[in-house]
């Protein structure tokens, strides 16, 4: 009897929309948040109804009736003005085109990537294969570099490199049902931070948003970051008393 009661208030309880967890792994610190894509609700943000860009958490939780941020993250390189650098699409509506060709830059340091979300998946697609493919996204966001790019890492990748940045990225499993979201807690090389991806986490694809803006949101670990203003933004939404 003690067992099934035990048994029915765990199937009672609801899942956490994300689980984030802190990593120590071959001398650097991580923090990985694991989002089911199949079951949350995983958005991309950037600018209100009236065009105005959102730019913080905090704002796009103000934008979401009823709702309110299990996690978040900056999601891709943008311009000054805070446009996105490449690809851009949201609840359906394009406002960046895909860039495919090689440019300055850590976006330019093909191949690249694009981010796509549907209402049941993630998945992260080297550029030239999503446009080749064209899957039919719900919301994308394209950057760059690719960290992993079908379980190998990006060739231009240095193990001895002496460039080190707090990092943070997106890496998807192979079947597209879920996508974990790291940052690193301390200044990592792209090699070191693409090793995580594919070594530690085991995914076989993963893409780099952004470097030395790098921020995160999960109340779970007591954390939001603050600083510049962003770009895009992706998130989970969690229905307020849920």
């Amino acid at each position: 009897m003690r067992w099934l009661l035990l048994a029915l208030i765990w199937a009672a309880t609801p899942a956490l929309a994300v689980t984030c967890e802190d990593i120590t792994y071959l001398g650097n610190s991580y923090t990985a948040c694991t989002v089911d894509a199949g079951r949350e609700d995983l958005r991309l943000f950037h600018a209100d109804e009236n065009g105005a860009v959102l730019g913080s958490f905090s704002a796009v939780e103000q934008s979401v009736p009823g709702g309110k941020l299990a996690f978040a993250m900056n999601a891709g390189m943008y311009h000054p003005d805070r446009a996105p650098v490449g690809y851009y699409l949201e609840n359906g509506v394009q406002t960046m085109r895909v860039v495919p060709n090689a440019g300055p830059g850590n976006f330019g340091l093909l191949p690249n990537g694009v981010f796509c979300i549907t209402d049941t998946s993630a998945q992260v697609y080297e550029t030239l294969r999503f446009v080749e493919e064209g899957p039919a996204c719900r919301d994308a966001t394209q950057s760059g570099p690719m960290l992993v790019i079908d379980g190998a890492l990006h060739p231009r990748f240095l193990p001895n490199s002496t460039s080190r940045y707090i990092r943070n990225g997106v890496g998807t499993s192979a079947d597209g049902k879920t996508a974990v979201f790291v940052i690193s807690n301390n200044p990592v090389t792209f090699h070191a931070f693409g090793s995580f991806f594919r070594d530690h986490l085991k995914l076989p694809n993963a893409l780099y948003f952004d470097g030395k803006v790098s921020r995160l949101h999960t109340p779970g670990l007591n954390r939001s970051d603050i600083g510049f203003q962003l770009g895009p933004i992706v998130g989970v939404i969690e229905k307020s008393g849920s």
